[in-house]
């Protein structure tokens, strides 16, 4: 037997709590720009909703022929008012002050209709399906004018331009090729640009020469066990030094280019190589140096080279968000592109920053995209969301691969879903990033699990692919799943235990 009553009570907790936060935040909701009013109360309100564990209640909702609740991330108080108000008229009782209320929040229409209009702003117009497709472009896109008209023939809508790589003059080439491409074919194509951002890498190594006399990257060879000395000092990097026996006597050395880390990270924090590959503790911090003991690496080991990523999930960075690259290459960026990416971004002081700095010069209009790509970006996802409300188009990022090697390869799934719903919330565009189709823009073909992800992918408002010699093959094959996909679903239901995520966010942020 249901008890009604325990589910009454239940939601009207629920719904009470979310009506006294939306009054508690009133000064930070008066401060959103007038387009995301509405859905910045809905975001609270979701945040409310997942403090609460409402597995139990799902359930029964479900026996009773209602709403379980778990899929109404756009529309949370009216989805709510909704139940309450069907399961007093089930008990016989009249909904009263449900009824008034119920046009004061937006419902499942006007909230999928606010979405496609925030996305358009965004992105643009949508033109060919359900998901805009963003593709990086090599640097042979700066003289492949031929490879530009290709990519917009296959209905690519956002060329992203990454300005870790290549310079300004190539770049500009790059833009003279979309803008020309443009014109002859009637299609329009957005440009988004990454800033760099802080992104810690290893430093050089000297090169080697090959058994057959070839100059190659040098390396170090790393296996679990060794140790590893990182130096703040610049410097030419070393493989260890083993003496007749086999033994270390001086273990390699690397250095870093952000040697301002070391004010920041403390012994018995884990590190990361290589998009992962290779991972250690630091078992002693110096001032100059970390010595840090390799735990993972290929069992017979695993080569590091110089410019490989750096993550440290464990050490609180407070670096300059915008580092004096970003800031010489943001005045291309805001005379050139329609977007802009925010590498690394970590608080919401970080996007009034950006938005300081394009107000400056005379982009206050300019599209937004939150790369969240660490923990702390994602622990702190629902402020970086308000503050970037504060400007007219907004999106996020699910920089995977970072964000992956800092929460673990095992909660990359969970976490992109988490943002998925947040973003959903919000009312806001979501990219879903890094390796989608990644073997067949490389090789040609496609493997099994990468075209179950792209079909995962297709679920976001943009699905970004990285070059390749096969990008043109890999926008096709992501176009007709995208396609595919549509026809069968929109999003699935989700069940709804408390987010670590909403709690944080209240327990950090008061009103």
């Amino acid at each position: 037997m249901i008890d009604i009553d325990r589910l009454i009570e239940k939601l009207e907790e629920v719904r009470g709590d979310m009506l006294s936060l939306e009054q508690e935040y009133q000064q930070r909701l008066s401060e959103i720009h007038p387009d995301y009013k509405a859905s910045a109360v809905n975001l609270l309100h979701y945040l409310a909703l997942r403090k609460y564990d409402l597995r139990e209640i799902q359930s029964d909702l479900s026996a009773l022929g209602l709403s379980s609740v778990g899929h109404s991330e756009r529309y949370t108080m009216r989805n709510i008012s909704n139940i309450l108000r069907l399961l007093y008229l089930v008990k016989g009782e009249d909904p009263g002050k449900l009824k008034t209320q119920e046009g004061m929040y937006m419902g499942r229409p006007e909230s999928r209709l606010r979405l496609e209009e925030n996305t358009a702003r965004l992105f643009g117009p949508e033109k060919n399906g359900h998901t805009r497709i963003m593709v990086t472009l090599p640097t042979d896109a700066a003289d492949d004018k031929q490879f530009i008209r290709d990519l917009l023939s296959e209905e690519v809508e956002i060329f992203r331009i990454n300005t870790s790589h290549d310079s300004p003059e190539v770049w500009e080439r790059m833009i003279g090729n979309i803008r020309e491409a443009e014109r002859e074919k009637g299609q329009r194509g957005m440009i988004y640009m990454d800033l760099a951002g802080p992104k810690i890498r290893t430093g050089n190594l000297p090169p080697r020469k090959t058994k057959k006399g070839k100059i190659k990257d040098g390396q170090i060879l790393l296996r679990i066990g060794d140790e590893l000395i990182i130096t703040r000092e610049e410097r030419i990097g070393c493989d260890a030094e083993i003496d007749e026996y086999d033994r270390v006597t001086t273990p390699a050395i690397i250095s870093t280019t952000l040697p301002e880390v070391f004010d920041y990270v403390e012994e018995g924090e884990r590190i990361w190589f290589d998009d992962g590959k290779i991972g250690g503790i630091i078992e002693t911090v110096t001032p100059e140096q970390w010595h840090v003991r390799i735990t993972q690496a290929h069992p017979e080991g695993s080569k590091l080279r110089g410019d490989k990523g750096i993550n440290l999930p464990d050490s609180d960075l407070q670096l300059p968000p915008l580092t004096e690259y970003d800031l010489e290459t943001l005045p291309f960026i805001a005379k050139h592109a329609d977007l802009v990416g925010y590498s690394f971004v970590q608080r919401a002081e970080d996007v009034l920053g950006l938005q300081e700095k394009l107000e400056e010069l005379g982009r206050p209009d300019m599209g937004i995209v939150l790369k969240i790509e660490t923990k702390h970006a994602f622990d702190e996802l629902p402020n970086l969301i308000f503050e970037a409300m504060k400007s007219p188009a907004i999106g996020i990022m699910v920089a995977r691969g970072d964000l992956a090697v800092e929460l673990g390869w095992t909660r990359i799934a969970e976490v992109q879903e988490e943002i998925a719903w947040l973003c959903e919330a919000a009312h806001i565009p979501l990219i879903w990033a890094t390796q989608i189709l990644e073997n067949q823009a490389k090789t040609g073909l496609a493997t099994r699990a990468e075209i179950t992800d792209a079909a995962a992918a297709v679920n976001a408002e943009c699905a970004m692919l990285n070059k390749g010699p096969y990008i043109t093959k890999a926008v096709k094959t992501l176009r007709s799943i995208d396609r595919r996909m549509h026809a069968h679903f929109e999003k699935k239901m989700g069940s709804l235990r408390p987010l670590h995520v909403a709690t944080h966010y209240f327990k950090h942020h008061k009103p």
